[in-house]
């Protein structure tokens, strides 16, 4: 077997393909039909990267699938920051979909979403700067040949994009190595007498997570150098539903589980759950709610039905039911076991059992809660 042959087989058989490999069809026929002015080193024109994310038909026929349900003016002002020299933040709080959206826009614009640093509360400042290989070091000193280079610094001399993910988890003397690469576009790299220049189509997407803030803070000076992007919650159930279904569709091809004929029911109970528990109030508006301390994003719900559907294709008969989601809603509402366990008590007693035709839902979430 080939080196190449075993790569294919090896992005064949990935449980989770990057963007530029799972959609790779719908980004070579938008660039065949993009005519438009295309940013240094883009692939795509801005238009195209925004119908990318957005979905529509093209000339030829090919059908380009949203990838993101939202405003369209939030994905325009996104595009059109990276072909400026801002670097772009998408804020927002968990599960509005901010990874997924940066991870497309790399995908769209430099055909890589792979240039990423995970932010956490341990993340150096080589994650973002530049290491050593200790080997070369040591045997030959410093010299170009014994840099290691992060995901930054290769985005630059490449002219791509990098993408760092949740920003306020890294500490704040981390996230300030940023200040510099983003505002003189350079790197020193003192130890060499010498810098790092990016060249252009270089720039930079942060992810950071509003429930974040005072964890580590933004500077201001590192803020300035963002244009900051708020991705809100799904406006409407029906659009939840949409996002729900389509993503939990892709997961569940990843991983082989079966089309669920009457899943699109249960989709909108679970949904309709979460959208009433974290706004406080039921769809009608006529009855005020508890919330229980947890989030209960659309990435939950994405993750309580495909665990559902996991368990209807092999426990049962393929088919999504209400029991095979109940005890990923409980999972989900309950993180603290006193005050929210008694909020979600209260739920199913008051709404979920009046409900016309939840009967099955409130007896397998209540068979699960006992």
């Amino acid at each position: 077997m080939t080196a190449s042959t075993s790569v294919a087989a090896g992005t064949e058989e990935a449980l989770r393909p990057h963007a530029e490999e799972t959609f790779a069809a719908e980004l070579a026929a938008l660039a065949a039909a993009d005519d438009r002015p295309r940013p240094a080193r883009w692939k795509l024109s801005p238009w195209a990267v925004a119908t990318y994310l957005l979905g529509g038909t093209l000339p030829d026929g090919t059908v380009v699938t949203p990838k993101y349900v939202g405003p369209r003016r939030i994905v325009e002002v996104a595009v059109t920051t990276l072909a400026t020299d801002r670097a772009l933040l998408l804020l927002g709080v968990p599960g509005t979909a901010k990874t997924w959206v940066s991870e497309h826009l790399a995908a769209a614009v430099s055909g890589d979403s792979t240039l990423l640093v995970q932010g956490t509360a341990g993340t150096p400042e080589e994650a973002i700067r530049y290491g050593w290989n200790y080997a070369q070091l040591l045997t030959h000193g410093p010299s170009r040949q014994a840099l290691v280079h992060s995901p930054v610094m290769r985005a630059m001399a490449e002219g791509r994009i990098a993408r760092v993910e949740e920003l306020t988890r890294i500490p704040a003397d981390v996230q300030d190595t940023l200040i510099t690469i983003l505002s003189e576009k350079t790197l020193p790299i003192p130890e060499l007498g010498t810098e790092q220049q990016a060249v252009r189509g270089f720039n930079l997407i942060a992810t950071a997570n509003d429930r974040d803030r005072g964890v580590n803070e933004l500077s201001s000076a590192l803020r300035r150098r963002f244009n900051t992007v708020v991705l809100p919650l799904p406006a409407s159930a029906e659009d939840e539903v949409e996002i729900v279904a389509r993503r939990v569709a892709q997961i569940g091809r990843g991983l082989d589980l079966p089309a669920a004929p009457r899943g699109a029911d249960e989709i909108r109970r679970v949904v309709t759950v979460f959208r009433e528990l974290r706004s406080g109030v039921t769809e009608d508006g006529r009855t005020k709610l508890k919330s229980p301390s947890g989030t209960l994003s659309t990435a939950e719900a994405i993750s309580v039905v495909t665990s559902g559907l996991a368990l209807a294709a092999h426990f049962g008969d393929g088919v999504l039911r209400a029991p095979d989601v109940a005890a990923g809603i409980l999972g989900a509402v309950v993180r603290d076991p006193a005050a929210d366990r008694l909020i979600w008590q209260e739920y199913l007693e008051t709404i979920v059992r009046e409900r016309d035709g939840w009967k099955d839902f409130y007896r397998a979430c209540r068979e699960v809660s006992s």
